[in-house]
């Protein structure tokens, strides 16, 4: 006699194991696997330039933070006319004596022309002095651009309109124009004319000013997000349910917003880096003897016909620094949402 076979419509038999065989072993893993986050972790590993951007930028931002550790331990800081202790440093027309600028196992990136600094740690100095501004302008900015944004894009009517002006009277205004004359009339407010302005006070105009024209795009591309979100059905609902606008802005809103929010970010700094040391080279922004990038491309362009190693190290790190990070805004980017891919 022939067996009896089972029939397709059978039910199964379920028991507690197979539930908990089932749970252990593709459920949860499984979630967590195509969750936002982890799919764009995936997406940007995959990208060899993005992760090698991001190895670059980490160093300098290494490079910045422990300049006073790497100063310490290599036994010279940025301040020191070396020069004057040892007057063989240079020649008789101030220029470093020996080849390259200078360069030796003292002096691993040689001496400064006239002064005789020591160009190293005056250019990790110089890092640290430009990352840090322009570290703290993007967070600034990316504040003021998320509040206006948001705030004029959720209430709509006047506000939005209003806010909308000024967006675009900034975006129109000649900014690089408005710093050279503007700036300034900024320390004049806090300094006498005859007494030096303090390097915190730069820096700290530097922050507010770029910030003031910076926040501008961010604000009107959050808008428009805003603008589109607040008739969504999750936001209808969470109005139904009597949530309070603030809850709706922090709880409905903001988590749809983080990937456009932190691709600006990444785009901003860079921008801000250049920003700043051109105010720098212009005379408007860190001025000499502060270490900053600025200052040592604009000294260096004034010995580069006849010694150019010392503009050279600021000049090609700062290109490859703005590189590096524009390249990591466009990988976080592609990694963040894959349509934007071209």
């Amino acid at each position: 006699m022939t067996p009896p076979t089972p029939s397709a419509a059978a039910p199964l038999e379920v028991t507690d194991e197979t539930v908990a065989k089932s749970t252990t072993s593709g459920g949860p893993k499984g979630s967590e696997s195509r969750s936002p986050g982890r799919l764009a972790w995936k997406r940007f590993k995959r990208d060899k330039t993005g992760v090698i951007s991001a190895y670059v930028v980490i160093f300098f931002f290494v490079i910045a933070i422990a300049a006073p550790l790497i100063a310490k331990l290599y036994g010279k800081n940025p301040y020191t006319t070396y020069a004057s202790q040892d007057p063989s440093l240079l020649d008789a027309f101030s220029y470093p004596a020996g080849p390259n600028g200078g360069m030796s196992s003292e002096f691993w990136f040689g001496i400064e022309p006239q002064l005789g600094r020591d160009v190293f740690t005056f250019l990790i100095y110089g890092i640290r002095t430009s990352l840090g501004i322009a570290v703290a302008a993007t967070l600034l900015t990316t504040l003021v651009g998320v509040v206006v944004g948001v705030t004029a894009g959720y209430l709509g009517g006047k506000t939005d309109y209003l806010v909308g002006r000024i967006i675009d009277i900034l975006l129109s205004f000649p900014s690089t124009l408005f710093f050279i004359a503007f700036m300034p009339v900024v320390y004049g407010l806090f300094v006498a004319s005859t007494d030096n302005v303090p390097t915190w006070l730069i820096a700290l105009s530097l922050i507010i000013v770029l910030s003031a024209f910076g926040w501008a795009s961010i604000a009107r591309l959050l808008r428009g997000q805003v603008l589109g979100l607040r008739e969504r059905e999750f936001v209808e609902a969470a109005k139904v349910t009597g949530a309070s606008p603030m809850r709706i802005v922090f709880k409905e809103l903001l988590p749809n917003l983080w990937t456009p929010i932190i691709i600006q970010s990444t785009l901003m700094l860079p921008a801000y880096v250049t920003a700043e040391a051109g105010l720098a080279f212009l005379g408007v922004g860190i001025t000499d003897p502060t270490p900053d990038w600025g200052v040592m491309i604009g000294r260096g362009a004034q010995f580069y016909s006849q010694d150019i190693t010392f503009m050279l190290f600021p000049g090609l790190s700062m290109v490859i620094f703005v590189l590096a990070f524009n390249l990591l805004g466009d990988s976080v980017r592609d990694a963040l949402d894959p349509k934007s891919r071209r």
